[in-house]
C-alpha cells in the first residue's frame, strides 16, 4: 500500500524507485517544503523500551550464518554477524557499443532492459536458495546452500538467445557491508578475508592457474577483490575450504532435498508452505542500523526508502505468514513494528530508515489479533509480555484520538512537530484516508475532514470492526498474563463500540453501512470492510447470513471468478481498477475470511478460500510473482505498474487456503 497518494499520478515504467516516487506524487495543493534538516536522521525521540533478554536472544539466533540478507540484491549472500558479502555480478560484453554490468538484481524491477528474476525456493534460514535471472538475452540459475558455517554456491548458464556474440563475464566480488570491520586480500587462487570472528577464505572453481592474459578482466566496476571468468559453464564458489564443482553441487543437492522433504512433510498444504516460505524468505533482510532481521513488504520498496520501510498492518501480516514455519521471524516482525510506536503511543502508518515515520497517522489495528493468534500456536508467555504494553497504548490511542460521536473514524494529527519533513500530508483529508490503508478507495470520495478534531466525519464500519476485534483479543492476552484490570477495561471499551457498531446495521440494505457524520446519511458504497463486523463477532448469526447471501456471494457485487474486489462490482469506481479502486488485495480477503470463520457457513468459507488461492496461483506458477494487488476483472497483477510483483502480503491469498486445509484435518493454525 502506498502511503502517499498512489492515485495522484500514473507511475512510469522506468525503474522501481522512480515508479514509487511517481506513486507518491503530492497533489498540486501540497504545502511548501518545511525547514531543512541538519542531519539525515530524525530528531524525534525513540519510545521503545530496551528489548527483553528473550527477544535479544531471538534476534541473535536470526542474525547468524549465510543468507540473502542484503536489501540491494537477491544475488548477494552475506555472513552474519560479520557482514562479509559475496556479490554475484554479470558483465554483458559486446564487440560494439552496448556493454553493461548487472551488479545487483531485484525481483520485480520494471523498465526496459531491467533484469527479470524468477524466485525459486528459499528456506527460512537460507540453508537452500534458488533463483533464475534473465537479462539482455542471457539466462542463468543460481543455487546456494549452507554446510555448517560455509556457503556453497553454483551459478549455471541456461539456454538463451543473447543479443551479442560474446559470452557474459560472471564476477564474484567479496567485501564487508555496512562499514563492518574486516579485510579482504586477493590471492591467485582464493580471496582471504578476516572479520571479527576470524578468517574466512573464499574459493572459486574458476580460480585455476592461468596466464595473466587469460585471466585479465580489469574493466569490472567492482571495488575490492573479485573472481571473474567467461560464463560459458557452471561456476562454483565455496567458503572455508577448497571444493571441486562436483563437491559443491552435491552438497547443494543434499540441502535441496532437505528443503523438499520439509515441504512434503506439510502434506496437502505443502505447495502453500513452499510459496509462503519462498516469498517471506526472499523479502527478509538484515537492517544494520537497527541490528535486526525484519521482513519489509518488498526489497524494491525498501531500497527506495533508504534501506527498509515497515508499514503497520503489512508487517503484522508478515508475522502471520512467517508463523507457518519460523517462530523467531514471526515474533521478530510483530515486535519490531510495535517497537516503531510513536511518542503518542500509536503504531505508525510507516517507519523507515533514519528514524523517519508518520507521526500524524496510524494504520488498521490488526496487532492484537496477530499476537494472540501466534500465542495460541506457540504458547510463549514472554511474547505476550513483550507486546502487551505497546498494544495497550495503541488501543487506548484510538479511543482517545479517533472517536467522533461515539464512533471511530480515520484521522491525521497535527501535534505541532516537524515530524517527517518531506511528508507534507498531515492534518488533512488525504492523510486521514492514508490512515485507513485504503489510499484511494471510492468509499472516501465524498468524505469531509475536520481540521479541528483531526478526523474524517465518517463513521467507519471497517475500522470499528477491526477495533472491537482488537479489544477482544487484547483482553484475552491480558487474562493470559494476569492483567485483570486491563482485561476489564478492554472488554468494557470493546462492548461500547460493539453496541455503537450495531447502530450502523441497515435492515433494508442487509449490511452494516458507513455513515457520513457530516450529513447524517448512510453511505451506500460497499467494500470488503463492510463485512468486518463479522471479524469482531459484532454481527448476529442472522445478520452474518444476510450479508453473505445478499452481498458476498452476489456476483453483481463481490462474487465471481476472482474475489473479492476492494469496491463492489456495481460501484462507479470499480471499472477504474486502480489500486484500491476495485482491485483485489490479500489483506482484505484474509480479514473477511477470518470473519467467516466466526460463523457457521463452511461451504461459502471453503469456496472463498479456494477462489483466493486460485487467484494467487495464477501468476505464482507462471512467473513467481506475489502481487501487491490484482485486477478483479482479469485476475492479472501485471496489468499495471502500481502493483509490486513481489509484495509479501499477496501470499495471504494462499494462506487463507492453508488455514482451510489445516482446519479440514483438525489442525490448530491460527
Amino acid at each position: 500500500m502506498c502511503p502517499f497518494k498512489a492515485f495522484a499520478a500514473t507511475p512510469t515504467a522506468s525503474s522501481r524507485p522512480i515508479l514509487w516516487m511517481a506513486c507518491f506524487t503530492v497533489l498540486a495543493t501540497a504545502q511548501t517544503p518545511g525547514p531543512s534538516q541538519k542531519s539525515r536522521l530524525s530528531s524525534e525521540p525513540g519510545t521503545a523500551k530496551p528489548p527483553s533478554a528473550a527477544y535479544t536472544q531471538l534476534q541473535s539466533r536470526l542474525a547468524q550464518g549465510w543468507n540473502t540478507w542484503d536489501v540491494n540484491s537477491v544475488t548477494t549472500h552475506v555472513l552474519l554477524p560479520e557482514g562479509l558479502a559475496i556479490h554475484v555480478g554479470m558483465k554483458h560484453n559486446s564487440t560494439l557499443n552496448g556493454e553493461a554490468f548487472l551488479a545487483d538484481a531485484l525481483i520485480g524491477r520494471f523498465g526496459n532492459g531491467a533484469e527479470q528474476v524468477f524466485p525459486g525456493p528459499h528456506a527460512w534460514d537460507g540453508s537452500y536458495t534458488e533463483l533464475r535471472v534473465d537479462w539482455k538475452g542471457h539466462s542463468w540459475r543460481i543455487r546456494s546452500a549452507r554446510e555448517g558455517n560455509d556457503l556453497l554456491l553454483v551459478a549455471a548458464p541456461l539456454p538463451s538467445t543473447p543479443t551479442t556474440a560474446l559470452p557474459l563475464s560472471i564476477v564474484f566480488s567479496v567485501n564487508f557491508l555496512w562499514n563492518s570491520p574486516g579485510t579482504t586480500l586477493k590471492h591467485p587462487d582464493y580471496i582471504e578475508t578476516h572479520g571479527p570472528s576470524g578468517a574466512v577464505p573464499v574459493y572459486c572453481t574458476c580460480a585455476l592457474p592461468q596466464t595473466k592474459t587469460e585471466n585479465e578482466n580489469v574493466s569490472i566496476p567492482f571495488g575490492g577483490p573479485y573472481f571473474a571468468v567467461d560464463f560459458t559453464a557452471p561456476v562454483g564458489v565455496s567458503t572455508g575450504k577448497r571444493r571441486t564443482l562436483s563437491e559443491i553441487e552435491s552438497a547443494i543437492d543434499k540441502q535441496q532435498q532437505v528443503y523438499r522433504e520439509s515441504v512434503q512433510s506439510a502434506g496437502n498444504t505443502g505447495p502453500i508452505v513452499d510459496a509462503i516460505e519462498t516469498t517471506v524468505g526472499w523479502d527478509t533482510i538484515y537492517d544494520p542500523s537497527g541490528r535486526r532481521v525484519i521482513s519489509p513488504v518488498s526489497r524494491l520498496w525498501s531500497v527506495g526508502w533508504g534501506g527498509y520501510v515497515l508499514f503497520d498492518w503489512d508487517t503484522f501480516f508478515a508475522a502471520t505468514l512467517a508463523s507457518i514455519g519460523s517462530r523467531d521471524l514471526a515474533y521478530a516482525n510483530a515486535i519490531e513494528i510495535l517497537r516503531e510506536s510513536t511518542p503518542q503511543g500509536f503504531v505508525p502508518n510507516y517507519a523507515r530508515s533514519g528514524g523517519w515515520k508518520s507521526f500524524d497517522r496510524s494504520e488498521p489495528p490488526v496487532g492484537a489479533i496477530t499476537v494472540l493468534g501466534m500465542y495460541k500456536k506457540f504458547q510463549d508467555r514472554w511474547f505476550l509480555e513483550e507486546t502487551f504494553a505497546p498494544l495497550l497504548d495503541w488501543n487506548r490511542w484510538w479511543a482517545t484520538h479517533r472517536d467522533i460521536q461515539g464512533y471511530l473514524a480515520w484521522g491525521s494529527d497535527d501535534a505541532g512537530k516537524p515530524g517527517n519533513l518531506d511528508d507534507h500530508q498531515r492534518n488533512d483529508r488525504a492523510a486521514a484516508i492514508l490512515e485507513s490503508g485504503l489510499d484511494n478507495s471510492p468509499m472516501y470520495d465524498a468524505t469531509t475532514y475536520n481540521a479541528q478534531s483531526h478526523v474524517l466525519e465518517f463513521a467507519d464500519v471497517g475500522l470499528m470492526g477491526m477495533y472491537v476485534a482488537d479489544c477482544d483479543a487484547l483482553a484475552e492476552i491480558a487474562d493470559a498474563i494476569g492483567k485483570s484490570a486491563e482485561a476489564k477495561e478492554l472488554r468494557d471499551r470493546g462492548a461500547g463500540y460493539r453496541t455503537k457498531l450495531q447502530t450502523l446495521w441497515d435492515d433494508r440494505a442487509g449490511i452494516f453501512l458507513n455513515k457520513d457524520l457530516h450529513t447524517g446519511q448512510s453511505s451506500p458504497r460497499l467494500s470488503p470492510t463492510n463485512f468486518y463486523p463479522m471479524l469482531a463477532k459484532a454481527a448476529t448469526p442472522a445478520q452474518a447470513r444476510t450479508m453473505v447471501e445478499k452481498h458476498l456471494t452476489n456476483p453483481k457485487e463481490f462474487w465471481g471468478e476472482w474475489v473479492i474486489p476492494s469496491i463492489a462490482r456495481d460501484d462507479p469506481g470499480f471499472p477504474d481498477q486502480n489500486y484500491w479502486r476495485g482491485r483485489i488485495w490479500g489483506p482484505m480477503n484474509y480479514l473477511v475470511y477470518l470473519g467467516l470463520e466466526n460463523y457457521d457457513d463452511a461451504t461459502v468459507r471453503g469456496e472463498f478460500a479456494r477462489k483466493s488461492y486460485s487467484l494467487f496461483l495464477r501468476e505464482w506458477n507462471d512467473k513467481g510473482h506475489v502481487h501487491e494487488n490484482y485486477n478483479a476483472i482479469s485476475g492479472s497483477g501485471d496489468d499495471v505498474t502500481s502493483s509490486d510483483r513481489f509484495y509479501h502480503w499477496g501470499a495471504l491469498l494462499g494462506y487463507i487456503e492453508y488455514l482451510e486445509r489445516s482446519q479440514a484435518v483438525g489442525s490448530s493454525t491460527r
